[in-house]
């Protein structure tokens, strides 16, 4: 809205207005004190909201029921927070975000088809007793069919071209230094089809030809991994909120720096056109999940929910995708990726080995509560590795 607004004063009315607001660092700061403020300013009024709505968290006891005892004051504290979180992101991005950028789409799109998808979720499991939810293999595979469909708009010309219109929506771009001071611009597919890893500058491969259904099936996986992998960080006070400022910060960064044509050279990364309007919408992010923290904080009045860590895990994980940057997002979101993994080895070890457990408890944080440390001591400890992880992340810009 600002960048019309801009457009309609200097160029309608001829007033002088300053081109800060156009700078995409400015919008930056602006959208993550946006949402910083929207979300503490509204922050009571809505958890007074779901008191009445009722809408208690549900514990669950079937195969680990220490929870039930460790988490017993939880259960009268409204779920569904994500929705305030979500909200002050997409106001934001109202407010700061370029309309006519296809990055801005396609992260409004995600947002707002993963919250369904996690409300619906959440509502099934507040209105029946003892439900747990939209099932699994639903919610699979209406994950998979967005994750699906950003991935054919970016590897398939056709479909992007036929969704631009005019100034509007235009396929992204990239530029990759080919040698001093020349660069070759990059189609969407060409630089989609570019993989990084972090301390490494060049690609360590490059997709061509068929290949492209191996980098769709890779989009698909990220978009969807992530987003699952927060939803299960997501389950004591603070955890995931606090993890996701930090890795949305580090993503930010870099979609800043990739939008800079000049640190896009000196960092030898790819230099991503329009960027910066991801990097606006993961710091409208970091805000809203900080303004949440204020009141997710032990003790928690309030939870994120299904609605809130579904999408946020896409967003990133969509994020990751458009910057080239799926493996520094498994560097710097290790929580997310450790707490995926001990799942999975978990019903691994379960089935394979006549029903013998490797940890007390998942997802992993449980497993620590088990082993008797407090909730804010694995909170706690959990950030501070997720902290290390972003710097290490950070470092990996510049040592390549």
């Amino acid at each position: 809205m600002i960048l019309f607004l801009y457009q309609f004063l200097s160029e309608s009315l001829g007033m002088k207005i300053p081109s800060v607001f156009l700078y995409s660092s400015t919008r930056m700061m602006l959208a993550a004190l946006t949402a910083l403020l929207f979300t503490i300013g509204i922050g009571p009024k809505f958890i007074r909201k779901l008191y009445e709505l009722k809408t208690g968290q549900s514990i669950r006891v079937e195969d680990c029921p220490l929870l039930a005892e460790l988490h017993q004051k939880k259960k009268e504290t409204p779920t569904m927070g994500g929705i305030l979180i979500l909200s002050a992101m997409l106001l934001s991005l109202v407010l700061w975000m370029d309309w006519k950028s296809s990055f801005t789409l396609i992260l409004l799109i995600t947002t707002i088809w993963l919250g369904l998808v996690g409300g619906l979720d959440d509502y099934l499991k507040l209105k029946y007793k003892n439900s747990k939810g939209l099932n699994a293999k639903s919610k699979f595979i209406l994950q998979n069919l967005l994750a699906f469909g950003i991935a054919l708009y970016l590897f398939v010309p056709g479909i992007n071209e036929a969704i631009s219109s005019g100034q509007w929506f235009h396929p992204p771009a990239a530029k990759e230094q080919v040698v001093a001071a020349k660069k070759e611009t990059l189609s969407a597919q060409q630089y989609m089809s570019h993989y990084f890893v972090p301390f490494y500058k060049d690609p360590i491969f490059v997709l061509k030809g068929a290949g492209v259904i191996l980098g769709i099936l890779i989009t698909i996986f990220v978009i969807t991994g992530s987003s699952n992998a927060v939803n299960l960080t997501d389950g004591l006070d603070g955890l995931a909120a606090g993890c996701l400022v930090m890795v949305a910060g580090v993503l930010g960064f870099v979609a800043f720096l990739s939008n800079n044509i000049e640190m896009a050279r000196y960092l030898n990364i790819l230099y991503i056109e329009e960027s910066g309007e991801i990097a606006i919408y993961l710091f409208a992010l970091v805000g809203a999940c900080l303004g949440f923290l204020w009141y997710n904080g032990h003790p928690a009045q309030v939870f994120m929910g299904d609605v809130g860590s579904l999408a946020l895990g896409g967003v990133i994980g969509v994020c990751s995708v458009l910057l080239r940057r799926e493996v520094l997002l498994g560097v710097v979101g290790g929580i997310f990726v450790a707490e995926t993994l001990s799942v999975i080895l978990q019903v691994g070890s379960y089935k394979l080995r006549n029903r013998k457990r490797i940890f007390l408890c998942t997802p992993l944080h449980h497993h620590f509560e088990y082993k008797g440390w407090p909730e804010t001591k694995v909170v706690l400890r959990f950030w501070i590795i997720s902290l290390i992880l972003a710097i290490i992340g950070l470092a990996s810009l510049k040592m390549q």
